[in-house]
């Protein structure tokens, strides 16, 4: 990391709006979904960061034009908040970690975005390409980073818990430089906790700077309605049988007066706002990335963070002792819950699927053609190449 450029612990909101729902793989129509509407209201609610991926069909691009209305620019500039995207993944069998496809990514993403910078670039699920091609690509990332500015912050995201712990050490070992992020998902949720039982330590030593924890509904799994089927079907890895214990521990909560969903996200959250303090961001929060599909959600989403928030002690946050008090019981009644939860599930509580299944071939033979690389947006609000912020 260049030494003019602060930890990324120290500029990331703890809470960022996940936008994979901006896609037809969560949604029958993406672009139904009310996305200008959205990243208005989370920035009007105090979110500070957006986390995306070119995989994510139109993310991106509903993303960037969210971010690029007359509203939003006025009222809140590209400093005050955070952008994450990734490389690598095109498809869903289909990979390029090469540094010529990076490169054509990032001026891509560039543009989709409207803006002129990156705050952090993630390698889109490193478990389906080599360990020698991750290290090519985020070799190249922190060139671009380096020379060229349009990258803040470098990271890895993926499913397999040891697998990122073993790259996260071994891009410490081969460049003497640590990962400033490592994203994990539906890895500590209240059916899965493994990314703090056999990770965090091991990220923590790597030297990680950040591990936001992604889908804490586990991919649409812990919902009383069972998992998402968009555009594309029923893509949940989850085999049956797990799905219908989820089933079984959503009537469970439901007989205790609750949704599975509620108590999934509260207890997500508050656990790793706590257990992912170490490797959190600002005010020493365990970074959390939450997605939803609706205002509504949005709403309650929010609801939950600053509930939770009123329980902890956040440095320069003042809360009503009433609201504290509230906090502090309700996480009492979810701990409770979620060990009945754990009763339930027995030996599928922290369980966890291949990824990638058996199998799996990159189908992407021929790796960095790119015909054209889009332009370089031009944008008002451009901090210097030599800032690094």
């Amino acid at each position: 990391m260049p030494p003019t450029q602060p930890p990324l612990s120290t500029i990331l909101s703890p809470l960022i709006c996940g936008t994979a729902t901006f896609n037809n793989q969560y949604n029958p129509d993406a672009f139904a979904v009310p996305t200008n509407a959205i990243i208005q209201r989370a920035l009007e609610l105090d979110v500070r960061a957006f986390d995306t991926s070119p995989y994510y069909g139109p993310s991106e691009t509903l993303l960037g034009t969210a971010l690029n209305t007359t509203h939003v620019k006025s009222h809140f500039p590209r400093s005050s908040y955070r952008i994450l995207t990734k490389v690598g993944r095109i498809g869903g069998s289909e990979f390029d970690y090469s540094p010529e496809w990076v490169r054509y990514s990032i001026q891509r993403s560039l543009q989709r975005l409207h803006t002129s910078y990156l705050d952090v670039v993630y390698c889109h699920d490193v478990e389906f390409v080599t360990p020698v091609e991750v290290l090519a690509a985020i070799t190249e990332l922190r060139r671009i980073r380096d020379e060229e500015g349009t990258v803040k912050y470098i990271g890895i995201s993926g499913y397999p818990v040891p697998l990122l712990c073993e790259l996260a050490e071994l891009v410490l070992k081969e460049t003497g430089e640590p990962l400033d992020a490592v994203m994990s998902y539906a890895n500590f949720t209240l059916q899965n906790t493994t990314l703090q039982s056999k990770g965090l330590d091991r990220l923590r030593r790597a030297g990680v700077g950040v591990v936001p924890n992604a889908s804490p509904l586990g991919m649409g799994l812990l919902r009383s309605v069972g998992v998402p089927v968009g555009g594309k079907g029923d893509f949940h890895p989850a085999p049956m049988e797990l799905r219908n214990k989820i089933l079984e521990t959503s009537n469970y909560i439901k007989n205790q007066g609750e949704k599975i969903e509620v108590v999934s996200i509260r207890w997500a959250l508050e656990r790793w706002a706590r257990e992912g303090a170490t490797v959190g961001g600002i005010g020493g929060i365990g970074v959390s990335v939450m997605g939803v599909s609706n205002l509504s959600e949005l709403e309650e989403t929010m609801r939950v963070w600053n509930s939770v928030l009123d329980g902890l002690p956040v440095p320069g946050r003042k809360v009503e002792k009433e609201k504290q008090s509230w906090s502090l019981e309700r996480r009492k009644n979810i701990d409770a819950l979620a060990n009945g939860v754990w009763d339930i599930l027995g030996n599928l509580k922290d369980y966890t699927w291949a990824s990638p299944d058996a199998g799996y071939v990159n189908i992407r033979v021929i790796k960095g053609v790119i015909d054209e690389v889009a332009p370089l947006p031009e944008t008002k609000d451009t901090p210097g190449k030599v800032s690094r912020l």
